[in-house]
């Protein structure tokens, strides 16, 4: 599995971003090709900073992610978050490994 995340940071109106998240760029991001689950959180730190939201976007493998990150509903899905009003967004992408116990 392959994952995108993003976390952002405090947003300047959180009741207008939680609506728009929800409501706009849900629907947009749902719309990637390969995308196999959708995850979001409101993270709390435990002794640190944590960011007011994290997504979290997986893909099967390192392809379908680079199909994804060059799709026509990237660039939309992208676009769309340039217009969030937030303190931070920080965006990474890698492979997920599994730790069986």
């Amino acid at each position: 599995m392959h994952r995108i995340t993003v976390q952002y940071g405090v947003p300047a109106d959180p009741e207008a971003f939680e609506q728009h998240y929800t409501e706009v760029h849900v629907p947009l991001a749902s719309t990637l090709p390969g995308l196999r689950r959708f995850v979001r959180s409101h993270p709390r730190a435990m002794g640190g900073d944590a960011p007011y939201f994290v997504a979290e976007l997986w893909f099967d493998d390192a392809d379908a992610l680079k199909t994804a990150l060059k799709s026509p509903e990237m660039a939309k899905t992208a676009a769309d978050a340039q217009t969030f009003d937030v303190a931070s967004m920080t965006t990474f992408t890698g492979e997920v490994t599994e730790t069986n116990l």
